[in-house]
């Protein structure tokens, strides 16, 4: 992936490494703050192992859009790293081409990074296209901003979520 554009973002969270890591490894947790701000998540399945497989639905706040998603989980090292392949699928999820630009790449590589300092986790996520054309490499790299400030406002959601587990502690 170094010879390519990709997605580089990290974020400090006030939060243990084992539970921030709990918060993206566990069904119960991800649906209540992956996604866009005001989207909904349905996890349909959820193995996270190599090989393993994430299914989800994702909803707009008005109901009108559903955008199933998955992720292919390649390597898993609890609570320092995961790495997943991406993709837009249907409900058996089936990999299917993104709604919204169909030179979007079928495939995201994603690798999750969490670094305990303090007791705060320092999350990196690096991403980019996986056997991309010329044209999909040009799709993702003119959404990347956009997809950049959609992940920060993901964080932003896992900020407040994971607040508020460690109250409920």
């Amino acid at each position: 992936m170094s010879d390519q554009k990709g997605l580089f973002l990290q974020r400090e969270f006030n939060a243990p490494r084992e539970l921030v890591y709990k918060v993206w490894t566990e069904p119960e947790h991800f649906g209540n703050w992956w996604g866009p701000k005001g989207f909904t998540l349905e996890v349909a399945m959820m193995d996270v192992r190599p090989g393993g497989l994430f299914l989800g639905c994702q909803k707009s706040p008005d109901g009108q859009y559903a955008m199933w998603g998955k992720f292919v989980y390649q390597e898993v090292q609890a609570p320092e790293k995961l790495v997943w392949v991406q993709s837009f699928s249907d409900e058996e999820g089936n990999t299917i081409r993104a709604p919204f630009d169909p030179n979007w790449p079928l495939e995201i590589l994603n690798i999750l990074t969490l670094e305990e300092v303090g007791g705060k986790t320092i999350l990196t996520l690096q991403g980019g296209p996986l056997h991309a054309s010329a044209e999909e490499q040009a799709a993702y790299d003119a959404m990347a901003p956009m997809a950049a400030q959609g992940f920060e406002g993901t964080f932003e959601q896992l900020a407040n979520y994971l607040s508020g587990q460690q109250e409920a502690v």
